[in-house]
């Protein structure tokens, strides 16, 4: 168990300063806008708040700037409070839930929780340029979750294929690499 509320705040942060002509540019998720990706946080941020609760919601959370609510920039830092919330619950990391579609334990589920809101976050602070931070403790946690996942299992529905990163990189930009990211996206 640990605690995703460090991560959730760097993140509202983040949303909170993006302004209406960052909504278009570009993000280091291909195919994402900054709005696309605003919506997918939205939205994972719910799902994952129901996985905690065990109450899990059904679809998926690819973005779409379309539905983006008006008040992003109120209403998507609100709802990471509330995930992070959720997941402070030692009943949240127990037994059984589901996210996106995907049955897993509790700890799991807790995990790529974390993992979506560090590398979402990143993604924005790039799109948006601004400045990135993520505790050393949290970015181990998202570092073993993204070496987990193997080759086989990389479709592009989770990560892409793993951009080789060099062994001494800061351990952000190994995360990056492992992620399918170019930790020197521009």
């Amino acid at each position: 168990m640990f605690d995703l509320t460090p991560a959730a705040d760097q993140l509202a942060g983040l949303v909170r300063n993006v302004t209406d002509g960052d909504l278009k540019a570009p993000t280091p998720c291909p195919g994402y806008t900054v709005g696309d990706l605003l919506d997918h946080v939205n939205g994972l941020s719910a799902a994952f708040t129901a996985a905690a609760l065990k109450t899990p919601l059904e679809g998926s959370g690819t973005g779409d700037a379309a539905r983006l609510p008006l008040d992003f920039r109120e209403s998507v830092p609100a709802r990471l409070g509330e995930l992070a919330k959720a997941w402070r619950s030692p009943e949240a990391w127990d037994g059984m839930t589901r996210a996106g579609g995907v049955d897993l334990p509790g700890e799991v589920a807790g995990a790529v929780a974390l993992d979506e809101i560090v590398l979402h976050g990143w993604d924005l602070a790039k799109a948006t340029g601004q400045p990135f931070e993520v505790e050393e403790g949290l970015l181990q946690v998202v570092h073993g979750f993204v070496s987990s996942i193997g080759p086989d299992d990389r479709d592009g529905s989770l990560f892409g294929a793993a951009v080789e990163v060099d062994s001494n990189a800061p351990l952000l930009d190994r995360v990056l690499g492992l992620s399918g990211r170019n930790p020197g996206w521009a």
